[in-house]
C-alpha cells in the first residue's frame, strides 16, 4: 500500500493530493501549507510527531480527517484518474494570484478545463455576477442589460453556473461572444447542475470552467459556501441582481466587502420578495447602486458621475405578482 508521502513527490502532486483529501478554506491547513509547504504538510500528515500551530488534540483530529478521506490505494487511482485534467498550482504561469488575497483560506490548487488564459487578465477585467436561483423575469432582464454593457467593454464575466441570475448571466455572455467563467462547486467533470449540462459543457468550450474540488466530486451545501470566497476573490466587483433575504449569494457579497473588493446590488420592486436581499443591502450601504453597466464600470474605475440611463429598457417583461413567486 503507497504511503501518502509516496504520491506527493513534489510539491505539484502534493497539492493535488491536498486538494482530494483536504478541508477546503481550512485555515490551520492553510497556514501550514504557507508555513512548511505541501509536500513536507504531507510527512507532517503521515508521521505522528508535533503538528507547527496545533496542539496534541487538534493534531489528531487534523490527521484523522486528512486519513478518512480515502486509503492510499484509492487516492492513488483516483490520481491516476484526474491526471486527464488540468490542475493549475500557484507556482503556474496562468494562477489568477488575486486568490492569494484569501490567505490561508486560498485554493490548495484549481481543477481546470478550458481556456485557462483568461486568469491571466488584470483584475479589473473580470466582473462577478450572481443571485437568486429563482430569478424573476425582472431579474432575468437586467442580467441581460448589464451582461450586454459588460460585453462592449471587454469584460469577463464569472459566475457559478447555477439556475436563474447566473445562468442568464453565462448565457448573454456567450451569446455576445463575452468571455466567461464558471466556479463550480462540484467536479469540473460533473455539471450540476444536471439541467445546465448543455450549458456548463458550452463554457468549457468557449470559457473556463474551475474547480478547487477533483473530478466527480459532488457539490454539497458546504462547498456552495466555500466557492462563494473563490467567486468574490477572482473578481474586481461582485454585482447581485436578485437576492431574497437569506440567498446565498448574500454570502459572496459578503466575502467580496471583507476582501476589500467592490459590491454593488441592483435594486429591485419593493413588492418582490426576491430582491429583499439586495434592497436590504443598498438600504444598509454595504452596495452601491446599479442600474445599467455604465454604473459598474464607473464602480471599478472609481468614476462617480451620475448614471447616463436606466437599465430597465423600454420593453422590459412585466414584473409579476409575488404571489406567483418561489424563492
Amino acid at each position: 500500500m503507497p504511503a501518502l508521502t509516496a504520491l506527493a513527490r513534489d510539491d505539484r502532486s502534493a497539492r493535488l493530493l491536498l486538494s482530494i483529501i483536504g478541508t477546503p478554506a481550512d485555515v490551520a491547513t492553510g497556514k501550514l501549507l504557507t508555513e512548511v509547504g505541501a509536500a513536507e504538510l504531507i510527512s507532517i500528515a503521515e508521521g505522528d510527531g508535533t503538528v507547527p500551530g496545533m496542539d496534541r488534540v487538534e493534531a489528531a483530529v487534523w490527521r484523522d480527517r486528512l486519513h478518512s478521506a480515502a486509503t492510499p490505494d484509492r487516492l492513488a487511482e483516483r490520481i491516476v484518474e484526474a491526471s486527464k485534467f488540468r490542475v493549475i498550482i500557484p507556482s503556474d504561469p496562468d494562477w489568477p494570484t488575486t486568490l492569494n488575497d484569501l490567505g490561508h483560506r486560498a485554493p490548495y490548487a484549481l481543477w481546470a478545463k478550458g481556456r485557462t488564459e483568461l486568469l491571466a487578465e488584470p483584475l479589473p477585467q473580470r466582473i462577478t455576477v450572481t443571485g437568486a436561483r429563482a430569478a424573476t423575469s425582472y431579474g432575468a432582464h437586467v442580467t441581460d442589460e448589464l451582461c450586454g454593457d459588460l460585453a462592449q467593454s471587454g469584460r469577463t464575466l464569472i459566475a457559478g453556473a447555477a439556475y436563474g441570475i447566473e445562468a442568464s448571466a453565462h448565457r448573454a455572455a456567450l451569446l455576445r461572444d463575452m468571455n466567461t467563467i464558471a466556479v463550480l462547486a462540484s467536479g469540473v467533470d460533473r455539471p450540476y447542475p444536471a439541467g445546465h449540462a448543455d450549458l456548463i459543457d458550452r463554457i468549457a468550450r468557449e470559457g473556463l470552467l474551475l474547480s478547487e474540488v477533483p473530478p466527480s466530486v459532488a457539490p454539497t451545501r458546504q462547498r456552495f459556501i466555500d466557492r462563494s470566497r473563490i467567486l468574490a476573490a477572482l473578481s474586481s466587483a461582485t454585482i447581485i441582481v436578485e437576492a431574497g433575504s437569506r440567498s446565498g449569494s448574500l454570502h459572496t457579497a459578503t466575502e467580496a466587502a471583507q476582501l476589500g473588493r467592490l459590491v454593488g446590488a441592483v435594486p429591485g420592486p419593493v413588492t418582490s420578495a426576491a430582491s429583499t436581499g439586495t434592497n436590504l443591502m443598498l438600504q444598509s450601504g454595504q452596495a452601491s447602486v446599479i442600474t445599467n453597466g455604465s454604473d459598474i464600470m464607473r464602480m471599478v474605475e472609481g468614476e462617480t458621475n451620475a448614471p447616463e440611463r436606466s437599465v430597465i429598457r423600454s420593453g422590459a417583461p412585466h414584473v409579476a405578482s409575488p404571489k406567483s413567486r418561489v424563492l
